[in-house]
């Protein structure tokens, strides 16, 4: 599924061609574009679909979006490791190709 998720501007490459921009959701960072919103601020909230920020949103409602994601666990699913959310989805458990320190001995 693809969501539009907001996320917090954290940097802005006025460079750019097309205009881009780092966004956080809620400890994630990506790349995404921002020509639709181009007189966005670092610091401002923006909503983003498939890599484009499609327009502005005010802080509170960003943070209530975030947290219910979150509660869902739909940030894990956009933003999560595909093979262990498809292990889990699949009822088994995710194969590590290393042993953990623990599992050393």
């Amino acid at each position: 599924m693809c969501l539009a998720v907001p996320g917090k501007v954290v940097a802005i490459d006025d460079s750019a061609d097309p205009l881009t921009g780092l966004i956080d959701f809620g400890g994630v960072q990506k790349q995404a574009c921002l020509e639709y919103v181009s007189d966005v601020r670092v610091g401002e909230y923006v909503i983003v679909h498939v890599g484009f920020a499609l327009q502005r949103l005010d802080e509170e409602s960003a943070l209530a979006s975030l947290r219910l994601f979150e509660e869902l666990g739909l940030l894990e699913e956009e933003f999560g490791d595909a093979w262990e959310q498809a292990s889990r989805d699949a009822g088994v458990a995710a194969v590590s190709e290393e042993p953990r320190e623990s599992e050393v001995r």
